[in-house]
């Protein structure tokens, strides 16, 4: 078992919110002393930080809850809300960074003390980045999109810092106090492009998505393995082999053929045995299989299905 296995998810969200909580203190206070837009633009987005690692906290706790009579599925699309939540909450960062920094664009104001403040940011940035690292291996390993989501938001905190460090370094160089607002907008503009990437991920997870091009290779290669062990040719075909995503679970429908003279009891043997094989080779993977015989065939897309 690898370190990113031991790692428990909620654990690790739990850190996050401590994190989180720091790093507001920290860039709060880099502001404070600074008077820098683009600081001031740093310590937004540690609140969204906070708010989300909150959120992913509370799907991550209802997606790990077990299967019930109005959710026979599980809960695990739960997550995908969390990472929508965040992209709302990163756009709406963004909204405000432009905001705050349009009117410092046309009245610069100038920034003090801004070795304690750029030493404040970095520090930060450490911390984020480090948990950032951790989270997306664990996500990972657990395939959790919250998890994911909350370690994109942590890296794009990150940028964020590196970005703000560099312009108040030219200001100081330069003397161009209007540089401060003007690189406080590009920050805005960035995580505002991850925002909507993160929109986009969560909606196609809620429209069932199917499984990532790896695990569909991974379900075929064993398809394929059973298809040519028998000894007799093409006894054994498998089609309409369909996939989809609910968090960290993977499905898969399909139809397997075989000869009509076969007994019930054979059958339902291979059936488990295929069954069985997906799921050790695909770890969180369910498999439905429907036996027909090689003369049937299944026919979907009726006229009447689509009225």
């Amino acid at each position: 078992m690898t370190f990113f296995h031991r790692l428990n998810p909620k654990t690790l969200l739990w850190a996050s919110v401590v994190v989180a909580i720091i790093t507001i203190v920290m860039k709060t206070l880099a502001w404070y002393i600074t008077d820098s837009v683009g600081l001031l633009s740093d310590a937004m987005e540690s609140f969204v930080n906070l708010a989300s690692a909150i959120f992913a906290l509370l799907m991550v706790t209802v997606a790990q809850q077990p299967a019930d009579e109005e959710h026979p599925y599980g809960h695990h699309k739960a997550e995908y809300f969390s990472s929508g939540f965040e992209g709302v909450l990163i756009m709406g960062a963004a909204a405000a960074i432009i905001w705050a920094s349009a009117h410092r664009l046309f009245d610069p104001q100038p920034v003090e003390s801004l070795g304690w403040g750029l030493a404040l940011s970095v520090a930060s940035s450490a911390l984020n980045g480090l948990l950032a690292w951790v989270m997306f291996g664990a996500a990972k390993v657990h395939r959790s999109i919250a998890l994911e989501a909350d370690a994109r938001h942590l890296v794009t905190d990150v940028w964020t810092s590196a970005g703000v460090v560099l312009g108040l370094s030219l200001v100081y160089v330069t003397g161009w106090l209007w540089l401060d607002a003007l690189v406080a907008m590009g920050v805005a503009l960035n995580i505002l492009k991850e925002g909507v990437q993160l929109i986009w991920r969560s909606s196609q997870g809620l429209m069932d998505e199917a499984v990532e091009p790896e695990v569909m290779a991974q379900i075929k290669q064993v398809l394929d393995g059973f298809e040519h062990q028998r000894a007799e040719v093409h006894i054994i075909r498998f089609d309409h082999v369909t996939t989809r995503r609910a968090g960290q679970r993977r499905f898969v429908d399909m139809h397997m053929h075989m000869p009509s003279s076969w007994s019930l009891g054979r059958a339902a043997a291979l059936r488990t045995s295929v069954e069985q094989a997906l799921m050790s080779e695909v770890p969180g993977l369910r498999a439905s299989i429907q036996l027909l015989p090689n003369d049937v065939e299944a026919h979907f897309d009726d006229v009447r299905d689509l009225k």
